[in-house]
């Protein structure tokens, strides 16, 4: 379990502080991604592919919960989405009081 020759004395310990900010450094990274995410929806939507496409279907699953609730909040801009820079906005506001 310990290192030969070692005490469960010498070993550092985490402190309760620092597991709060692992955590936070934990939800800001999954912030991170969730950006990547949302920029990767955007570009797909540029691209003509396949509603049976799994790459497509994951990233719809991933952002449309997100995504849904702002596009029936957000008024229509002439067949632009706006949802997605909403959402970006979003992430980037969490992490700011992250």
């Amino acid at each position: 379990m310990y290192p030969a020759g070692s005490h469960p004395a010498d070993c550092p310990s985490i402190s309760p502080l620092d597991e709060i900010f692992n955590m936070f450094a934990i939800a800001r990274l999954l912030l991170d991604l969730y950006s990547l995410v949302l920029f990767i929806a955007v570009v797909l939507s540029w691209v003509n592919l396949s509603p049976d496409n799994p790459f497509l279907r994951l990233v719809q699953r991933l952002t449309e919960p997100v995504l849904a609730p702002l596009r029936r909040v957000l008024p229509s801009a002439g067949g632009f989405d706006f949802s997605p820079v909403v959402a970006l906005l979003l992430v980037r506001l969490l992490q700011r009081l992250l």
